[in-house]
């Protein structure tokens, strides 16, 4: 697949680049340069990153960073057993737990949210930094909506992390989490104040909860264009009746000329 000129390869984080260094200097800038296609391709179009990804794969399957990209943009592509399979094959290699929750979502997206569930209480979790705690934590809770178990849902969802003020990468979307839980619950009055909460640290608009908060208060929002085009079709409406009435009052006088003769 071709690759813009612009892309060199250097764009990739450094600790990918130094794990491409056991392999040969052009072979490792080949695969660099895919691997930032997958990055800068993965969020608009994954159908994209994910055909790039297995370009990669194909350079440098041994290389834990490969297997890692490749995993995330079929995770993207909702192909979660092969997600899972790549995911695993990059833990192997690593020996590191950062994937573990997104394994574990991986679990949820083949139907399995019992495995998601035991994942999210497997010793591994406790090896996560922060974030990754709070995204195991954000999978459970999905796995317990899963299972239509919302109040376990709920539950799951308060923690230190969510009663904080501070605001941090994960705060907007453990907020909007919580929010979006108490809505499905039917508790509306406090869905609408943790919305308003996710809002607030939502700085990158990484959540639509600006949107659910506005649907919550009632306010429709109406397109621009849809007002311009409404405009536009009622000026025309106007012209055509009045280019009408014109025609009619011609017509009148025509009559009434031909009556005085």
């Amino acid at each position: 697949m071709p690759i813009p000129e612009d892309v060199t390869g250097e764009e990739i984080d450094k600790d990918v680049r130094q794990e491409l260094q056991s392999l040969p200097k052009t072979l490792a800038d080949d695969v660099a340069r895919n691997l930032v296609m997958v990055a800068r391709l993965i969020d608009e179009d994954p159908e994209g990153a994910y055909a790039y990804s297995k370009i990669a794969l194909r350079l440098a399957s041994r290389v834990a960073a490969v297997r890692e990209a490749a995993g995330f943009a079929a995770y993207a592509n909702q192909k979660y057993s092969e997600a899972l399979a790549e995911f695993r094959a990059a833990r192997r290699m690593t020996g590191s737990v950062e994937l573990w929750p997104v394994m574990a979502d991986c679990e949820r997206g083949l139907g399995r949210p019992e495995k998601a569930l035991d994942m999210a209480g497997a010793p591994e979790v406790n090896k996560l930094d922060k974030a990754g705690q709070v995204e195991m934590r954000l999978v459970a809770a999905g796995a317990r909506r899963d299972m239509d178990q919302l109040d376990a849902a709920i539950v799951t969802l308060q923690s230190p992390e969510l009663a904080s003020n501070s605001v941090q990468p994960w705060t907007a979307r453990l907020r909007y989490a919580y929010a979006d839980a108490l809505l499905a619950a039917g508790r509306e009055g406090e869905a609408r104040e943790w919305f308003a909460k996710a809002v607030e640290a939502d700085r990158d608009g990484s959540t639509d909860a600006s949107d659910r908060l506005a649907e919550l208060d009632g306010v429709e929002f109406v397109d621009a264009l849809t007002e311009d085009e409404s405009a536009a079709t009622g000026a025309e409406a106007e012209a055509e009746e009045q280019d009408a009435d014109e025609a009619d009052d011609r017509a009148d006088d025509d009559r009434e000329g031909r009556d005085e003769d």
